[in-house]
């Protein structure tokens, strides 16, 4: 397939994204049209729809944003990281950790901020855990030995969240817990757009400024060090770096899936694999995609569709295209 030039492709999806966030104003099930939405951004005109627009839909539209891109740029890392195009933000145990922690916050009663402070702490503390347990295992193929790890601890934390929603009232904490494990930006306030803004900005800011030396991570091990690359502290870097991100937005959002692993490759097609391509793309397909997604999920039907199924419906058949095309992994 044919690469498409990265100043016209990013254009274009900035374009897109615009477009799509000004009709998001617009759609739900307080009808707004454009010319009402736009000024009650700053204020003015009916307070019923200055509330809609600044308290309910501005707060989804950034979360969307931020959410998709964070999860898609995390994606994008990992995949050039551990050298696989199937590694996705969750590979470590961050989403599994995130949602134990956020399980656990639902199931002792806690306040959505000591809920999202587990999730953070959740996904922050897998990983650090997936870390130690790699160091501690002598073994040649660090980058295999932490995917195992992070598989396992991810199945252990899935165990126990499991055993939580066993345990939790069916009539109050179930439901809850289920709905969050699912996805949903239906609860976003402009406070945590605040709060997970600048990690997300920063995280994917120093990820494109170690772009050129990320991409030598791509290359075996010992070749990398031969150019001059630290590779260790590299990598180190990068799983900190999107862990921090991955867990900052799902504290938010709850676990959505699919992202971090289809959006690179959708990414990948358009520009190729080079990261200081690659990275811009993802950040800006992934916003763009949840956006159409968490839209959709608030705009049709009576009730709200979790975003955890709507990216699976789409993400689980594009991506089974891909592998019926390439009759194989999606490289």
């Amino acid at each position: 397939m044919p690469r498409i030039a990265l100043p016209f492709c990013l254009l274009l999806l900035l374009l897109a994204l615009l477009g799509v966030a000004a009709m998001s104003l617009t759609l739900g099930a307080y009808p707004v049209n454009l010319e009402e939405s736009l000024p009650a951004l700053f204020g003015e005109g009916e307070a019923m729809t200055v509330q809609v627009i600044q308290d309910i839909r501005l707060p989804r539209i950034l979360g969307a944003i931020l959410v998709g891109a964070a999860l898609a740029a995390a994606g994008a890392a990992y995949q050039l990281l551990f050298r696989n195009p199937l590694v996705s933000p969750d590979i470590l145990g961050v989403s599994a950790g995130a949602g134990l922690g956020a399980v656990l916050g639902l199931f002792f009663s806690l306040p959505m901020l000591g809920v999202q402070g587990l999730a953070f702490a959740g996904g922050v503390a897998a990983v650090l855990l997936v870390i130690a347990l790699g160091k501690a295992m002598q073994h040649a193929d660090r980058t295999l030995v932490l995917v195992l790890t992070g598989v396992v601890l991810g199945a252990l934390a899935g165990a126990v969240t499991s055993l939580l929603k066993i345990l939790a009232d069916p009539y109050d904490q179930l439901p809850a817990i289920t709905f969050w494990l699912l996805g949903s930006l239906s609860g976003v306030t402009m406070l945590e757009i605040f709060a997970i803004a600048p990690v997300v900005v920063l995280a994917c800011g120093v990820l494109y400024l170690l772009r050129w030396r990320l991409n030598v991570l791509s290359l075996p091990e010992h070749e990398a060090q031969a150019l001059g690359v630290p590779v260790k502290p590299l990598r180190i870097t990068v799983i900190a770096l999107a862990t921090v991100m991955t867990s900052a937005v799902v504290a938010v959002s709850g676990v959505i899936g699919w992202i971090g692993l289809l959006i690179p490759h959708a990414a990948r097609l358009l520009v190729g694999p080079s990261l200081a391509r690659l990275l811009p793309t993802s950040i800006l397909m992934g916003a763009l995609f949840l956006l159409l997604v968490d839209t959709a999920s608030r705009s049709y039907g009576d009730i709200e569709v979790p975003l955890g199924i709507l990216t699976a419906l789409v993400g689980a058949p594009f991506f089974l295209g891909l592998l019926l095309k390439k009759r194989g992994v999606p490289e």
